[in-house]
């Protein structure tokens, strides 16, 4: 599953918990907040101001033939 920038941040992390080095290294620091149950990665993005594309392309490389967690 390809992770897309409607996709909420915190689902992104239940699905692919590496993807957290990502969020981490862009300070995206909503990892704990209420924000990352309801906020997209790209609002989250945006909130920070970091290119989108640039995280997406990074996310999905981190989980690129990497099993779906699905517990």
């Amino acid at each position: 599953m390809k992770i897309t920038k409607e996709m909420e941040i915190n689902e992104c992390l239940k699905m692919y918990p590496q993807t957290k080095r990502i969020f981490t290294k862009y300070n995206m620091g909503c990892l704990g907040c209420m924000g990352a149950t309801a906020e997209s990665i790209e609002i989250g993005a945006l909130m920070h101001g970091l290119d989108i594309n640039e995280i997406l392309n990074e996310l999905n490389k981190i989980v690129e033939n990497q099993p779906l967690k699905t517990n």
